[in-house]
């Protein structure tokens, strides 16, 4: 499958909000998203990406750089809303899609990434389990980031 990620813009916001929306059964509202996606677009530690494919999004993930003073937790990224379009799944795009989020992480000289995933998305646990997340409890993935 051809897909092209790159960080989302507000063009994209639509097809993010209606893939969360699909993939997590919530009921985002789109003018509240483009408010906060404002907010933020400047901000480097905030970024919000999409997989596109046939001019229509069919991969999305947030990505929150958190750099600290503290030794032991460096910099480090919680991801979220990461989610692939029902009908392209099993096709690794969410593995193409983590290979892309952990290049902007190492970019921005993050030591591990977080997620948590909801209970029901036990597909999504297998996909971070094979991609080197460890469960740190039921909702709460970790992978390292060495070299």
């Amino acid at each position: 499958m051809n897909i092209k990620f790159r960080k989302a813009t507000e063009k994209d916001l639509a097809g993010f909000i209606e893939l969360c929306n699909e993939c997590f059964e919530e009921k985002t509202n789109l003018l509240k998203a483009k408010r906060i996606f404002n907010k933020y677009k400047d901000d480097k530690n905030h970024i919000y990406v999409v997989g596109e494919m046939d001019k229509k999004i069919v991969a999305c993930a947030k990505i929150t750089i958190i750099p600290t003073m503290f030794e032991h937790m460096a910099t480090y990224a919680i991801l979220n809303h990461i989610c692939v379009k029902p009908e392209y799944r099993r096709h690794k795009i969410a593995t193409h899609l983590l290979d892309y989020i952990s290049k902007i992480c190492k970019q921005h000289k993050c030591v591990n990434m977080s997620l948590w995933s909801l209970n029901f998305r036990v597909p999504a646990h297998k996909c971070y389990k094979n991609y080197g997340f460890d469960v740190l409890d039921a909702k709460f993935f970790n992978k390292g980031l060495e070299d």
